[in-house]
């Protein structure tokens, strides 16, 4: 008796049911668009990096984590290259890297494709909701030492990880601007950002109004350390998406200042 061929499996297409779940799918493809333009296929060849090849198989894995194994995405897209144009031996250098700069924006072309359906998708779906924060977490301008730490711990849903990591690095920014590495916390805050001698100043404090100013932003600092930071290093309470965001912006905005501050020369 011949053997039984294998049931194919059925076409499966992925069910969207929250605004949610489809920004954290467009947050993923975005991610991976960023990540195929910033490949060197010259250094890549020349060096062996490995870069194309770690992207294309992370391109690879969102496709197959957003849609499923049975969707008709994964199907269509599951051997995605960063390949365009004819293949043959003996290839010139530059013609191997001609094909992988076509792959490369063929690829991305597709990517967009797939960007443009869930976005398609979220405006079925969302009706009269109001964009979830994770939808315009890119939008904000945030400080890059902000950002970079807290984005993907903000795109996987762990919000207040998320504001906890910001933190954390504002605390770092203000030590690395002011040079007191010796300090922390709350007592740093007051040493660096003084009225009096501050290391670190926010305007020429010629006047009361300077002064106010200083001392002002002081508290400021002193407060991310005793109501953020130090509660996220024991058990920071979980809240809202919204309320991540505006914690988030806050820490933001304190290391633009830290940033735009300037060091006074010691007494």
């Amino acid at each position: 008796m011949p053997p039984r061929k294998p049931a194919i499996p059925e076409i499966e297409p992925k069910i969207f049911r929250t605004v949610d779940e489809i920004d954290r799918a467009l947050m993923k493809l975005e991610r991976r668009i960023r990540e195929i333009e910033d490949i060197d296929f010259v250094a890549a060849r020349r060096d062996h990096t490995g870069v194309d090849k770690a992207a294309r198989s992370n391109l690879q894995n969102a496709i197959l984590e957003i849609y499923g194994p049975n969707s008709p995405e994964y199907k269509k897209h599951q051997y995605i290259d960063f390949w365009a144009g004819p293949m043959f031996l003996n290839m010139e250098p530059h013609q191997e890297i001609e094909g992988r700069e076509n792959g490369r924006r063929q690829a991305i072309g597709i990517i967009k494709g797939l960007i443009g359906g869930l976005k398609e998708k979220r405006e079925d779906l969302e009706g009269g909701e109001r964009p979830s924060p994770t939808s315009y977490f890119e939008k904000l301008n945030l400080h890059p030492r902000i950002a970079d730490v807290a984005r993907d711990l903000f795109h996987d849903s762990h919000h207040f990880d998320a504001v906890f990591a910001a933190s954390k690095a504002l605390v770092n920014y203000v030590k690395e601007r002011s040079g007191r590495h010796d300090l922390d916390g709350t007592g740093l805050m007051r040493t660096v950002f003084s009225k009096n001698a501050p290391v670190l100043a926010f305007n020429d404090l010629s006047d009361q109004t300077g002064l106010d100013e200083q001392e002002g932003m002081m508290h400021l600092f002193e407060g991310a350390v005793l109501a953020i930071r130090n509660p996220g290093g024991h058990a920071f309470p979980e809240g809202s998406e919204q309320r991540a965001i505006e914690y988030i912006s806050l820490l933001s905005l304190l290391a633009y200042r830290v940033q735009e501050a300037k060091k006074r020369p010691k007494p």
